[in-house]
């Protein structure tokens, strides 16, 4: 059973973690700081970084840690991080695709792009695609995406991706096709380092059922009707009850940054309905397997963000 005892020295390395002021990304970094790595923290401000440092620095003074902004539901803000960060540091050894929103009301991003979808997918693949030339020149670089559960009732509607077209928003849909599309990039760009021939790898993890304020602060977003209302007071009810404690929900993620693990393998809590437990190989749907969809969603990502990972070949 994994537990930070098991952290490999990390001392000579460098980790991007994005959302990394709280909740799972801040427990992330708080980890790869502790095994010595330097970790490059993004959040949309510095306050919420100062935050976040306020917590590991008392902890670990000898911690490495650098703050980026970045809002991944603003492709302007993703390319100025991604130069930022790569400016810094020649090399990323690890990057941890965490960030994300959860059954926000609907909205877009700066570029235009359903928020959920926006956030959770392209703004990660547009920041992964910028970054992959110090991913590329690190030994066994590791890009661990973040998807969910959630991504085994999501759908790939490519005739309308972002839910523009019809009256109804469907919230829960669209953040499960967010986090379906989460999984099938880390599948796609497995298979891509697996065709260029590159040491790197990708692979994907999930919290299971996890408190953190990602399940709180969507459905309080202001625009929310009668299903967000419930959502929040079902959270506040549930979480006690049901939910790991952020540190355990953080584990799969780190594991997959850090543990002996397959490009293409997916880490999660192993007990009942994969909700909690200790870390283990968790179960892709078929969907997140499905290669024509990953393709085809890469080819609209490169088009949507004008990044192409042109590395890769």
């Amino acid at each position: 059973m994994f537990t930070l005892d098991d952290m490999p020295d990390l001392t000579g390395t460098t980790a991007v973690v994005t959302g990394a002021n709280s909740g799972l990304g801040l427990e992330t970094a708080t980890a790869l700081a502790g095994a010595a790595a330097t970790v490059v923290m993004t959040a949309r401000s510095q306050a919420k970084y100062d935050e976040a440092a306020a917590t590991i620095l008392p902890r670990n003074r000898q911690a490495k840690i650098e703050f980026v902004e970045l809002d991944l539901a603003d492709l302007s803000s993703v390319r100025d991080a991604a130069t930022t960060i790569a400016d810094r540091h020649g090399e990323i050894d690890i990057l941890v695709n965490n960030a994300g929103i959860m059954m926000t009301p609907e909205a877009t991003t700066a570029d235009g792009l359903e928020l959920q979808l926006g956030t959770n997918h392209f703004g990660h693949f547009a920041l992964t695609g910028l970054l992959l030339g110090p991913l590329l020149k690190a030994d066994d670089a590791r890009v661990v995406t973040v998807s969910s559960g959630a991504h085994h009732m999501g759908t790939m509607d490519f005739s309308d991706l972002h839910q523009q077209q019809g009256d109804d928003y469907d919230t829960s849909a669209q953040y499960g096709r967010s986090k379906l599309a989460n999984m099938l990039f880390a599948q796609e760009l497995q298979r891509r380092f697996e065709d260029a021939g590159v040491g790197a790898s990708s692979v994907a993890a999930h919290p299971g059922y996890t408190a953190t304020n990602l399940q709180s602060s969507g459905v309080r977003m202001p625009g929310g009707g009668l299903f967000h209302k419930v959502a929040s007071v079902s959270m506040r009810v549930l979480n006690p009850l049901v939910a790991m404690d952020v540190a355990d929900g953080a584990l799969p993620q780190i594991y997959a940054a850090v543990g002996d693990v397959a490009g293409g393998s997916y880490w999660g809590p192993q007990g009942f309905q994969e909700m909690r437990g200790p870390v283990g190989e968790a179960r892709i749907n078929p969907k997140g397997l499905n290669t024509a969809d990953a393709k085809r969603l890469w080819e609209i990502s490169v088009e949507t963000t004008g990044v192409d990972y042109a590395e890769l070949g």
